[in-house]
């Protein structure tokens, strides 16, 4: 592949003894601080009822981060649509976009994004209707183009405001029935590699292959999404990323979360063998090293999932450290 476009997916991750609110204002700072380190795309994320991540509500975020910066491209990783009317979501975006023209993505999932509990809040009580996904997809599709078919019953309905340039719609995910789907649809794909770190590329190529032109996107259109952390040493790089592999760890047996562990408390924890196992195979969704090292990978990542533009995210105890490990892979790329 040629050069790396790089992006962000940023969570607004809670760090043990912080508040939301400070995670909020951390995202609208790195958002700031991307702009200066030339990333490309900044997405925020969806989810429900946690201590561990306060970005529950994308779109709202988004419109915040879109007054607070000039020219990054901002979006949704992603809206969860199981859960809304494509209608609503439409017209959310379409909102933002009058705002900030030509920056607007709509990132789109089929995951709950929470615990069962939240799914049916979300839901007035019920279970999530993830049968009708495509479905919800194509109509969204439709209200943001203004191309409801002349059969459906409510043809001739906008979605308001009527603007010019509509928001580009990617569909998420990290499996083969995602990949399936995009290229189904004619849609851009992101390929979540931190979420899931096997046979991704396997997907993506069929992604390609398979992709039917659509009237808004003609060609495949595909990024990456892993976890990185990046610092001067290896020494250093790894002292952070014990963060990630504790706070992982505790999601996998169900403890108590009030948010991403300090260096130190992830370093003392004692881990069973069956636990060093897992943290093993969830590096395998992580990049970790100096800007020597993350490039090297980033290359590699970049040949093997056939895209040019990979999205980065990041969750480190310190906030500082992880601004910085941004400033460095953009650096390095450059």
């Amino acid at each position: 592949m040629g050069k790396i476009t790089l992006s962000i997916l940023d969570q607004s991750p809670i760090s043990e003894g912080e508040r939301a609110e400070e995670a909020l204002q951390n995202t609208v700072t790195l958002a700031q601080a991307a702009e200066t380190f030339g990333y490309h795309r900044f997405w925020v994320s969806e989810h429900h009822d946690t201590y561990s991540l306060a970005g529950s509500s994308p779109e709202v975020l988004i419109a915040y981060l879109a007054a607070s910066t000039n020219n990054l491209r901002l979006g949704s990783g992603g809206v969860m649509l199981s859960h809304y009317s494509p209608y609503k979501v439409a017209e959310n975006f379409r909102v933002i976009a009058g705002l900030a023209p030509g920056r607007i993505d709509i990132g789109i999932g089929r995951a709950p994004g929470g615990m069962p509990r939240a799914s049916i809040a979300l839901n007035n009580g019920k279970m999530r209707d993830v049968d009708h996904y495509p479905e919800k997809v194509m109509d969204l599709l439709h209200y943001l183009y203004d191309e409801l078919p002349k059969d459906n019953p409510l043809y001739g309905l906008k979605a308001s405001p009527i603007i010019q340039t509509a928001p580009e719609l990617w569909m998420l995910g990290s499996s083969r029935n995602s990949a399936s789907l995009a290229a189904k649809m004619g849609l851009p794909y992101n390929f979540a590699l931190f979420i899931n770190g096997e046979e991704g590329n396997h997907f993506m190529k069929s992604y390609i292959k398979d992709f039917t032109p659509s009237k808004h996107y003609p060609n495949p259109k595909n990024i990456v999404t892993v976890h990185a952390i990046c610092a001067p040493t290896v020494e250093d790089a790894e002292r952070i990323a014990a963060s990630n592999d504790l706070a992982m760890i505790m999601h996998l047996n169900g403890m108590e979360s009030h948010g991403t562990p300090s260096p130190e408390k992830a370093r003392a924890y004692s881990y069973s063998s069956f636990e060093l196992a897992h943290v093993k195979e969830n590096r395998k969704r992580m990049i970790v090293g100096t800007p020597e090292m993350i490039k090297e990978q980033l290359n590699k990542i970049s040949d093997s999932y056939e895209t040019d533009e990979i999205m980065l995210v990041t969750n480190a105890f310190d906030f500082q450290e992880k601004v910085h490990s941004f400033e460095l892979i953009a650096d390095i790329m450059a």
